[in-house]
């Protein structure tokens, strides 16, 4: 196992240096003259830029300061982005240069021709002209010629800035739909079990908020807010809170005391919350905050079953969810809502006869083309989707993991409404 991981690691960083000497020597040595100062900036950033990148989640696993993680990892995160984005324009964009250069040889042609088409007459017929006298003060001196960029230079930084210039835009764009804060998604889903008096019932639903070095307090000061102005009847956080320790990122949580729901906000435990290795105190802190903690366990609201599991992360330490211990036991008559955080955890839910599993944690994808791998890890991206005679919902999630950068998948916090086809 430790081989393998070696294995794995070594390969990863290979790639890493590999893709790295690749975006510098098309972004900086094709495009600047050697020894030239702009060859020496840009290889100063192309040397501190994969060294954050490093940092930035290799500070949190080395046990550093919370306040040198929050250095390293903004601009370490926003490098992985950017040179992500980057190097997807650079490899388009060997296409485009044979195609660039074509046109312009076929230009530089073109203008050849159009200055070299002079007409002589034939020496036969053509008439003496004097030849005037020398003059007596020197001819001057041709002008210097004006120093132009070769051909290949001037493709390489034309291709190049593009380049930089649309990862620059899609990185912005993206850390915009971060920091700016969740929509609000309105998704109705009936349920068969449900009676008539519980139509209409609304859980906003909220996942992957992802409290750490990058995203703090003011990230969830933006999303309690969203979530108070729909006036939710319940409020369900679907895990992958934090990532970091109470210590850390206990103020940052605070906000979520201010939650309102008529029958209360509940939580469930994500992957990260065990990442962390801090799954048992946030338990307990959000409990403080005034959630309902959902351990493996089910509550009664109203007219159906509100239900919630630990994420499977949790069995490495002994935490894993039990689905018999939170649904075993139920009124099989009556609706039930289970928590879950993870959409793999879909199969177990059918097979307890759950109605409706609600979930997070693959972020939509996050950035594209992350959402073809994470499709493939998952049964649902995202939406509302039946398997058999359970419908699930995931959530793309408020917050973002590592770069605070969404490209393709908008952030969300979804209102449920709870729909009986009695009404």
């Amino acid at each position: 196992m430790v081989a393998v991981f070696v294995i794995a690691a070594v390969a990863v960083l290979a790639a890493l240096v590999a893709l790295h000497w690749y975006g510098w020597r098309r972004l900086v040595r094709d495009t600047t003259a050697a020894g030239s100062v702009p060859r020496r900036i840009g290889t100063a950033v192309f040397i501190a830029g994969p060294a954050l990148l490093v940092a930035a989640p290799g500070s949190g696993r080395a046990g550093a300061p919370f306040r040198v993680q929050q250095v390293v990892s903004w601009p370490g995160y926003l490098w992985m982005a950017f040179f992500i984005y980057v190097s997807l324009a650079l490899i388009v964009g060997e296409g485009a240069r044979p195609l660039l250069r074509r046109f312009l040889e076929r230009r530089d042609a073109r203008r050849a021709d159009d200055t070299g088409a002079v007409t002589v007459p034939a020496a036969a017929e053509a008439e003496p002209v004097p030849v005037p006298a020398a003059e007596p003060y020197p001819a001057p001196a041709p002008a210097a010629p004006v120093p132009s960029p070769s051909r290949r230079l001037f493709v390489s930084r034309v291709v190049g800035g593009a380049a930089v210039a649309a990862a620059v835009a899609t990185v912005g764009a993206g850390a915009y739909n971060v920091l700016s804060g969740p929509a609000v998604k309105r998704v109705t889903v009936p349920l068969a079990r449900l009676p008539r008096r519980a139509h209409g019932f609304r859980i906003a639903v909220v996942s992957d908020i992802h409290l750490g070095p990058v995203l703090g307090r003011g990230h969830t000061q933006r999303i309690v807010d969203t979530i108070n102005a729909t006036g939710p009847d319940l409020v369900a956080v679907v895990g992958d809170l934090v990532d970091g320790t109470v210590a850390d990122l206990g103020p940052a949580a605070e906000p979520l005391a201010q939650l309102k729901a008529r029958h209360g906000s509940f939580f469930v435990t994500g992957n990260h919350e065990y990442i962390s290795d801090a799954a048992e105190e946030w338990v307990d802190h959000v409990r403080e905050l005034g959630l309902h903690p959902l351990e493996n366990a089910r509550v009664p609201i109203g007219d159906f079953d509100l239900a919630g599991v630990n994420d499977v992360s949790g069995e490495s330490q002994d935490q894993g969810p039990d689905y018999d211990k939170a649904l075993g036991d139920r009124d099989t008559s009556r609706a039930s809502v289970l928590l879950a955080h993870q959409p793999v955890m879909i199969h177990d839910a059918v097979k307890h006869g759950v109605d409706l599993q609600l979930s997070g944690h693959t972020h939509g994808g996050q950035m594209w083309p992350g959402n073809i791998i994470a499709d493939l890890a998952n049964p649902t991206l995202a939406g509302l989707e039946r398997y058999g005679d359970t419908q699930l919902y995931v959530t793309r999630g408020a917050g973002a993991w590592g770069p605070p950068v969404r490209v393709g998948a908008p952030s969300d916090i979804t209102v449920v409404t709870l729909a009986s086809r009695q009404a």
